[in-house]
């Protein structure tokens, strides 16, 4: 079975005192929330939210959290990881309220500010009953009214690295009074290069604190990076890749460059009903999808790290409540984008990293429902092909069917197609002979 998360360096983390825990298709059936110790409010507020039975992480990471351990947590989007660290610092809050201290005692960086502005929502339902106040920090918006937000003393404090350095420096909050860190979507914000920010504030919070680390991926800059803030750590990892990918109906479609806007109008209007999110590669190409299917008639809009904070909100709600059809969205501005019953996630363009297709198409397949997924494949895209069903241990199902079909391309599977039609052209011996010869007449 294919994991999501790299576990070679599993035997070496063990050896080293490290606890691992595998739960991807871990039994909850017979778990309640009430089974964890939370307190009435937080239940209550669970259930009027519609929520019984615990995921896979919120089953092994709450009692832990709330048993004062270090985690480090390998789980994607849509496993109900956010529940899984704010429902017991929200209690532990509550049971150590008569130590309040002046300033945020819980710390949670997000790397985007639509995950960070996700979380907040999260937490204002899950502490609504109960007298936690939180405040959620990013830029692009006025500092300002975040000072302000800061001057009403909030126990849990969401925030994007960047913001946060900004208020610090202007001495508008302290961390001193941090007992519990969260870093969710590590991975992520090592990529956006946030690793030194994240350092710098990590030097500003008391090294007694409880740390939890979530990532969706599991590199070993995240490995290393993991090792320098946690202390004997108890790991979680859930969700194989392969389980997955098995619940989405996916579709490749071979199809040139220059006629993927021509297919994706097709289909898209083909599809009556439902939301459709579309992934480009680049800002620049988010842009130019979202123009072309205004101009064929179907409402669309794009959000990436160009647009302003008030117009991705803006576009995020249209799309929610069924004003436009289609939302374009880059992965980095995609992040902490949720929407209840995604209809279709369609890949304009392959990425570049084959676990950034399964966090994509994780989007529609939610809490266990299927969805559907389909990508466009042009020849210049083939390798990210191979690279993603080499991952989820999956040949994706071809159709060729359609409109623009890609006429004489190669097969997407074989994997080193272009040197065996070149070898059908002439005799094996002659082509090594040939070869040899050519060198210095290249170099020169």
């Amino acid at each position: 079975m294919s994991y999501l998360c790299d576990f070679r360096s599993i035997n070496r983390i063990q050896r080293e005192g490290w606890c691992c825990y595998a739960f991807n298709t871990f039994n909850t059936n017979n778990l309640q929330f009430s089974s964890f110790n939370l307190s009435e409010p937080i239940l209550t507020a669970l259930e009027k939210a519609g929520y019984h039975t615990p995921t896979p992480i919120q089953a092994q990471a709450i009692p832990i959290i709330m048993r004062k351990r270090d985690v480090l947590a390998c789980a994607q989007t849509g496993t109900g990881k956010t529940a899984s660290f704010a429902l017991p610092l929200i209690q532990l809050l509550l049971d150590h309220r008569m130590h309040r201290a002046a300033g945020p005692q819980v710390l949670i960086l997000a790397p985007t500010r639509e995950l960070a502005i996700q979380i907040g929502e999260n937490i204002d339902g899950y502490a609504a009953l109960t007298p936690v106040k939180h405040a959620v920090i990013f830029g692009g918006v006025s500092i300002n009214n975040q000072i302000s937000m800061l001057r009403k003393h909030p126990e849990i404090l969401v925030a994007t690295p960047g913001r946060l350095l900004d208020l610090l420096n202007q001495r508008a909050v302290s961390l001193s009074s941090i007992a519990y860190l969260v870093l969710d979507e590590a991975d992520r914000m090592l990529d956006m290069g946030f690793i030194k920010d994240i350092k710098k504030i990590i030097g500003l919070i008391p090294t007694t604190r409880q740390t939890l680390l979530f990532s969706a991926t599991m590199p070993k800059n995240i490995e290393d990076f993991a090792q320098s803030i946690l202390t004997n750590p108890e790991r979680i990892t859930v969700t194989p890749v392969s389980s997955t990918a098995e619940k989405i109906d996916q579709l490749v479609f071979p199809v040139a460059k220059a006629d993927k806007i021509g297919l994706l109008a097709h289909l898209i209007k083909q599809e009556k009903t439902g939301y459709i999110l579309v992934f480009s590669r680049t800002k620049h190409g988010a842009d130019k999808i979202a123009r072309k299917l205004n101009q064929t008639g179907i409402t669309a809009e794009a959000i990436h790290g160009n647009k302003s904070q008030q117009a991705r909100q803006k576009a995020l709600s249209r799309f929610k409540t069924g004003a436009i059809k289609v939302l374009v969205a880059t992965d980095i501005a995609a992040r902490g984008i949720d929407v209840d019953n995604l209809h279709l996630v369609i890949n304009y363009d392959l990425p570049n990293e084959p676990e950034t297709y399964v966090h994509r198409i994780g989007r529609t397949g939610r809490a266990g429902a299927s969805g559907r997924a389909w990508s466009f494949c042009d020849v210049d895209e083939r390798e990210y092909l191979w690279q993603i069903q080499r991952l989820i241990n999956k040949e994706i199902d071809r159709k060729d069917d359609h409109p623009f079909p890609a006429d004489g391309m190669l097969s997407y599977i074989q994997p080193k197609p272009q040197r065996q039609v070149a070898s059908a052209t002439s005799a094996p011996k002659k082509r090594k002979k040939k070869r040899k010869n050519k060198p210095a007449v290249s170099a020169a």
